[in-house]
This record gives C-alpha cells, sequence and structure tokens, in this order.
C-alpha cells in the first residue's frame, strides 16, 4: 500500500469505529522505526475522523529514554488526542522508556503483569505503577496492596517463575542479608530502602534474610522476636553456624535459626565440656564397610579412634563411644532425625538420648546440614552433659 492507502484505510477504519458509537484507540504498529514525517502524517488524519487515542508502540524495544521523550513529546504538541504508549523490553527499557513517555506527555502506558509478552515482555505493570506512584507522584486507579498477590497468582497460572531480585514483587525486594543492611533497617528502615515505597504498599513483607554476609544485630534481632536471650558466646557461635551454612549457599529460614539456637543454647559451656570434638572423617559405600574416624580432646588429652558400622552414622557414632576408653559408661536410649526444611540440603536435627550404668539420662541435639556431623555432635554433647552431671555428683560426695 502506499501512504495515501495507508492514510485513507486508517481513516475508514476510525470513522467505522467512531459511527458503532465506541471509544477509538489507533495504534501505530512499529512507530520507533517509521518516518517521523509519515507517522505525524497519519496520526493528523485520524484525529480528523475523531478518534480518541493514539497509541505509540516501541514494538520491537529500540527506543532509548532520551530519544523516546523527545518523540513522544512532538506528537503530544501536534495533537489533541490522549496519548498512549507500547513499549517492549527488548533491552530492557520498556519501564524507563514507558516514563519517559508520561514526563513528555503521554496519559496513558500499557503494561503486563510480571512483564510478560511478546520476546523479552511488555513494560512491568508493578514497576511502572509504583514508579508512577512514588518517584513521580502521579495517581493511577491501580490498588497498590495488591502488586505482589497480583503477581504471584500470574505466576502460578502461567508458570513463568518471578525471579527472587525482581524489583518490587520478588522474593528479595524487601530482604536484608548484608550486615550493615540489616542493621540499617533494623533501627530506621528508610536507611537501605526507597522510603517512598514501603512493603506494604504493595503487599510485601520486610524479612531479616540470615546468610553468609549476616552480621550479629540481624541474628539478634530475629532471636529476640523468637523470644531467646542468648549469652555473647552464645550469640557468637549461632552467628558463625549460621555464615558457614552461608557459605554452603543454603539460605537460613527463621526455624533453621531457631533450630541452631536451640542447640548452641543447650550445650555445656566450652569451658565445662570434658570432650572436645577436632575431627570427623567417613568413608562409605555400596562396596566397602563404613568407617568413621574420630579425633577429639578428651579430657585434656587427644584420642583418635576408627570404628566400623551398619552405616556412616552408626560407625561415627560407634567411633565417639569408643574414644571414652571407659572414663564413661554410656549407651544410647534416644535416637532421632528430623529435616527442618525442604531440599537435599536442609538442615537436619539430631536428638540423641544416653544413658549411665547408673540409669541417669540426658538428652542433647545438634542442627547440621550433614546428618553424620549433626549425629557427632550430638552425641558429642550428651556426653558432655552427662560427665558434668558425673563430675557435680562426686563433688557432692566429696
Amino acid at each position: 500500500m502506499s501512504h495515501d492507502d495507508i492514510v485513507a484505510a486508517a481513516q475508514d477504519t476510525v470513522q467505522f469505529v467512531k459511527d458503532q458509537g465506541r471509544t477509538c484507540l489507533f495504534s501505530a504498529m512499529d512507530a520507533t522505526r517509521t518516518s517521523p514525517q509519515f507517522l505525524h502524517r497519519i496520526f493528523k488524519a485520524v484525529e480528523e475522523v475523531h478518534c480518541d487515542i493514539i497509541n505509540i508502540p516501541d514494538t520491537v524495544g529500540v527506543a532509548v529514554p532520551s530519544s523516546f521523550y523527545r518523540f513522544v513529546k512532538d506528537i503530544c504538541d501536534d495533537v489533541n488526542m490522549v496519548v498512549d504508549v507500547h513499549c517492549h523490553n527488548d533491552f530492557g527499557l520498556a519501564v524507563a522508556n514507558s516514563l519517559a513517555a508520561v514526563e513528555a506527555g503521554a496519559r496513558e502506558v500499557q503494561v503486563c503483569v510480571n512483564g510478560l509478552g511478546e520476546r523479552a515482555g511488555n513494560a512491568n505493570l508493578a514497576e511502572t505503577v509504583m514508579s508512577l506512584h512514588s518517584i513521580f507522584g502521579a495517581k493511577t486507579s491501580i490498588k497498590t496492596e495488591y502488586l505482589v498477590e497480583t503477581a504471584r497468582l500470574v505466576e502460578r497460572l502461567t508458570d513463568v517463575k518471578i525471579p527472587i531480585t525482581a524489583p518490587i514483587v520478588g522474593e528479595n525486594a524487601f530482604s536484608h542479608e548484608s550486615g550493615i543492611h540489616s542493621h540499617g533497617v533494623i533501627e530506621n528502615s528508610k536507611t537501605f530502602e526507597p522510603g517512598i515505597m514501603t512493603p506494604e504498599m504493595v503487599g510485601h513483607k520486610r524479612r531479616i534474610v540470615l546468610g553468609k554476609h549476616t552480621g550479629r544485630h540481624a541474628v539478634a534481632k530475629v532471636l529476640e522476636e523468637a523470644g531467646y536471650q542468648p549469652s555473647e558466646e552464645q550469640l557468637q557461635e549461632i552467628l558463625e553456624r549460621v555464615k558457614d551454612l552461608g557459605d554452603k549457599g543454603k539460605q537460613v529460614a527463621n526455624i533453621d535459626l531457631q533450630t541452631i539456637a536451640d542447640v548452641v543454647i543447650g550445650e555445656v559451656a566450652k569451658g565445662s565440656q570434658a570432650v572436645v570434638l577436632k575431627e570427623v572423617s567417613v568413608m562409605t559405600g555400596n562396596i566397602i564397610t563404613p568407617t568413621a574416624t574420630v579425633r577429639a580432646l578428651v579430657r585434656g588429652k587427644e584420642r583418635v579412634l576408627a570404628n566400623t558400622g551398619v552405616g556412616p552414622v552408626d560407625a561415627a557414632v560407634n567411633a565417639v563411644q569408643g574414644l571414652l576408653d571407659g572414663d564413661t559408661s554410656i549407651h544410647l536410649c534416644d535416637f532421632r532425625i528430623e529435616a527442618i526444611s525442604g531440599g537435599a540440603d536442609a538442615l537436619a536435627q539430631v536428638v540423641i538420648g544416653v544413658e549411665d550404668d547408673h540409669g541417669r539420662r540426658v538428652a542433647a541435639r545438634s542442627a547440621r546440614e550433614d546428618i553424620v556431623m549433626a549425629s557427632v555432635e550430638a552425641l558429642v554433647s550428651a556426653i558432655n552433659r552427662m560427665m558434668l552431671l558425673n563430675s557435680e555428683r562426686d563433688e557432692k560426695k566429696a
């Protein structure tokens, strides 16, 4: 079709829509790669037949905010219709271009929930709306407190996952892990958040995330909210265990932290420990006998022992018991393992109960992502409790 034919066809179509008593939006496909002279000509032509809204699409996402601003402003200055934009995200500029268009005079912006659309998608609903509300001070009729809920609904229905780092609706949008960030947010949320946009405004929640970058203040705050009051030494031990898990790529949930706190707070103080674990190594497989080697200080003297078992956990437990060498006679009376959180690398909690020859029983627990280590630590903790109990009994007799 010639330019004249296209203009005539556009006017005829708009006229037909208006004759039906309908609001008409005219969209110029691939506007940003169209000759500006022809684009202005066709927009003026549809205005003559009373078109209501004109749409400027950046169909293949090649506009940049600075040039798109001038592009849209020239059109806004030239027509008296409502100007609408439709931006694609091929270069990740859809939201920026949409906002530039609003600055230039556009009054409607086409968006998609979670930015879904052809190829790299379209301007993201949440990002565009919250930028307009919070940064530009503009108002829309969008109920922003449902943005997160809507995004997650669309995620479920489309099976297109929201990246955890997605602005506004992503899992990490209002999460803080870094020690200095967590400390600042605990004191004043505006320290490391925009301030002009809060999690409550979009239906999100602020979270202190525990991991390799976590600081003491964050751990102390989360524990305090859960009702824990660890000593400074215990807090340091809890922090070290959290960082150890974080170094292995695991994010520590609140339930994980509480389990770690239960273990650490319940341990015998380091100065009173008769058995101090130094090293555990395990060898297992389908054609070899599971064997464990344990090295520890027992009442200040280093001992090393290897033992076998029906599995790696059994071998490790047998090796630890063998280290006592008659120092304290105990046997297991309880052994339980459970996963605290989901996944193959879930934190495992092991509870071990031991009994001595006099019928006294004590129990201890440990929590690690390695079941063998958790079992050994729980057993060592139970042994320390039993030996401390025996020492206190001997002192009373004396």
